[in-house]
């Protein structure tokens, strides 16, 4: 036999052991999410001249002093509502980083991850009170059965 020719092993039960649990692992970290039904929504965060004129004057101010998370359905469109409640001054505000659906026993629960922003020690701020609050229209067409707020600060 030439030196230059290669032989080719057949690759051990070990090799084809391994390989077939990482596939199985990958395989399993896209399907458990739709196995346990959490979804990821897609959302656009609204800036305040594209908030829906009744959200503005019937669900926020009767909202603006609680900190919580909330949908509107309105015209056939989910719409998560989150406040911070009353702030004394300016500088305090609310950003939706996620939405996420998940499947409880009590049917499904929209997940609503916030950054909320404080402002900065020092930090030269008008001395009102204010009502932080952001929206954000979702791909959903029906309310979930609950919404929890989940918040990180910045």
């Amino acid at each position: 036999m030439s030196e230059n020719k290669k032989l080719l092993h057949k690759p051990s039960k070990k090799v084809l052991a391994v390989t077939g649990v990482a596939a199985v692992i990958v395989i399993c970290m896209f399907l458990l999410p739709e196995i346990f039904g959490n979804k990821s929504i897609d959302f656009k965060q609204l800036d305040k001249k594209q908030i829906p004129q009744s959200i503005e004057t019937e669900v926020v101010p009767e909202y603006r002093d609680l900190e919580r998370a909330l949908g509107c359905l309105i015209d056939g469109k989910v719409y998560v509502l989150v406040t911070r409640g009353e702030k004394p001054t300016a500088g305090y505000e609310v950003t939706i980083k996620e939405i996420v659906t998940e499947k409880t026993d009590k049917g499904t629960n929209l997940q609503v991850h916030t950054l909320f922003k404080d402002p900065k020690e020092g930090e030269a701020v008008a001395q009102v009170s204010t009502y932080p609050y952001a929206v954000a229209v979702t791909d959903l067409t029906t309310l979930p059965e609950t919404i929890e707020l989940l918040i990180k600060y910045e």
